[in-house]
């Protein structure tokens, strides 16, 4: 039976070592993965009840098994506890309360229990391996690897990755690619996370940083910190932007990237299977750097509206076309380099815009400030777009106006100040026909105007606005992008949800008083709270007085 006995051992020891060679596990794991079998086998013999512990000699295989009981002075559980005097048979110094040991003789590995100690030795080290593949990868985000396709399940790829096992789904390839099992291919790890069944590795190759890290490996400037890449754009497979700046007025960013005969950037497309890619000079300047993400198309203007986040952009009518690309494919990948919305139009166009802003703008003021046709056009050829900047912009500065003196300036602040109160005036009565609560109006941030958009969106009370979240009040409206054939006239796709925007997006708010506003109105939920809490109490205090006299 000995011999049968150190075979098992021997045979246990032997898996333990060769898994652990095998896997990278620290033999320390391996040893505690065999104890914590020896104690499973050693239970199902002496009592699942048993508090038992073993320790393995991982060189020689000797054993030792006890049994550990608590002194104390009435026995209850027989596996557990044990009385002073039968205590102090194994330790003379034992004391209540103390823990101590009580040797068991070496269990016999029977067949199954050889077997349920494998599984036990298994299920540890697979354990140990997962959660050392998962802090292998754990910090390696960003990070391009290299692996061998090891399968491809629902047009997801499955990469073999040394020790752990990646996955490029379906929308992080480059479409069109041929995914070969067996074949080596390069990816970016953009995400590991834990799982029951080991960590989960999540690679790309359609994410702008996987270019950016190609461009790091072929560009030394790149990998020195020299040359910098701020902004890239992708349409995985077909074309790209890079905004480059170099820290070294010596070094051309451009040309640094191209290489001699375009040798660098080649290196790229090839790995990116053909994708075209430009490569732009970065600049701080916003206007600069639009014209320069528009290439090849030449620009005329630029106009910024930083409020909205937008940009117009003029190209002469030639250029529309190449501005605009191959299904807006050009201005799209602008727009995510730059971070602006863009929008392209030809001189006509933005002559035709600027014509009717000046007519509306004129006629506006030469209406709500009873000013002849010719001052309301000096107004707007001065900036002037609305009644508030007339009416609370330095006195000094409007009569600072070619043709305008002190009295005239004067005159024109307090028309615009009268015109705004009879707005304010027009849009409160039409607030209260649509039924609209007085309450909502000492809110603050919130206009009488806002008050009648609030309205005609079937928000008329306090509890209306403070069912609402910031964003569905203040969620600025996205237009569609603008689709134009080479030679028909824009078009916008149709609507979608998250392009609607907020009930109040058209007023510009921002987050702190979108914020400030909700809060406002929920206030006098806390408030009745408040009040009805002392309210129970009189009734609390009569059931006890009742209780009492009872």
């Amino acid at each position: 039976m000995a011999s049968a006995i150190s075979a098992n051992k021997a045979e246990l020891l032997a898996i333990a070592n060769a898994v652990a060679s095998e896997k990278i596990i620290d033999k320390a794991i391996v040893d505690e993965a065999m104890e914590e079998a020896i104690q499973k086998s050693a239970r199902n013999r002496y009592g699942a009840e048993n508090d038992i512990r073993a320790k393995l000699d991982p060189q020689t295989g000797d054993l030792r098994l006890w049994r550990v009981v608590e002194v104390v002075e009435e026995v209850e559980d027989y596996f557990k506890q044990v009385d002073q005097k039968q205590a102090q048979k194994l330790d003379a110094d034992a004391k209540l309360g103390d823990f101590i040991v009580d040797p068991l003789p070496p269990v016999d590995l029977g067949r199954i229990d050889a077997q349920s100690a494998k599984q036990v030795i298994f299920q540890k080290v697979r354990d140990a391996e997962r959660e050392r593949q998962f802090e292998e990868f754990k910090d390696r985000g960003g990070e391009v690897i290299t692996g061998v396709i090891k399968s491809v399940e629902f047009g997801h790829v499955i990469v073999n990755l040394g020790r752990a096992e990646g996955v490029i789904r379906r929308d992080q390839q480059i479409p069109r690619e041929a995914a070969r099992v067996g074949e080596r291919v390069r990816a970016l790890i953009t995400k590991v996370e834990r799982n029951n069944r080991g960590p989960q590795i999540f690679l790309s190759r359609a994410h702008p940083d996987f270019m950016r890290k190609l461009f790091a490996q072929e560009v030394p400037e790149i990998y020195d910190g020299i040359i910098e890449i701020k902004a890239a754009a992708r349409d995985p497979g077909s074309r790209a932007k890079i905004g480059v700046i170099s820290h070294d007025s010596s070094i051309d960013p451009v040309g640094a990237c191209v290489g001699m005969k375009g040798s660098r950037v080649q290196a790229v497309v090839q790995e990116l299977q053909g994708e075209k890619i430009d490569i732009i000079p970065w600049s701080e300047d916003t206007a600069t750097f639009v014209v320069n993400a528009l290439q090849p198309a030449t620009v005329a203007r630029v106009v910024l509206d930083e409020d909205e986040g937008r940009i117009e952009v003029v190209v002469p009518d030639d250029q529309l076309s190449l501005a605009i690309g191959r299904r807006g494919q050009n201005v799209r990948l602008a727009s995510q380099l730059t971070g602006h919305q863009i929008d392209i139009m030809t001189e006509e166009e933005a002559s035709e815009k600027r014509s009717k802003e000046f007519a509306e703008r004129s006629k506006m003021f030469e209406e709500e400030l009873d000013v002849d046709e010719t001052l309301s056009q000096l107004l707007v050829a001065e900036g002037f777009a609305e009644l508030e900047e007339v009416a609370y912009v330095e006195l000094a500065e409007l009569a600072s106006i070619e043709g305008f003196d002190e009295e005239l300036a004067q005159e024109l602040q307090s028309r615009a100040v009268e015109a705004i109160e009879r707005q304010e005036a027009a849009y409160r009565e039409e607030r209260r026909g649509l039924g609209v609560e007085d309450d909502l109006a000492e809110i603050p941030h919130l206009t009488e105007q806002m008050l009648v958009v609030l309205g005609k969106g079937g928000i008329k009370t306090l509890d209306d606005l403070a069912d609402l979240a910031t964003d569905e009040l203040i969620a600025k409206k996205r237009e569609a992008p603008r689709r134009r054939n080479a030679d028909g006239p824009p078009m916008r796709r149709p609507m979608r949800q998250e392009d609607k925007g907020g009930v109040l997006g058209e007023f510009g708010l921002s987050e702190e008083q979108g914020n400030e506003i909700i809060m406002a109105a929920r206030a006098h939920w806390f408030e009745d709270e408040e009040e009805a809490a002392p309210a129970a109490e009189p009734e609390t205090q009569e059931a006890a007085d009742a209780d009492s006299e009872q």
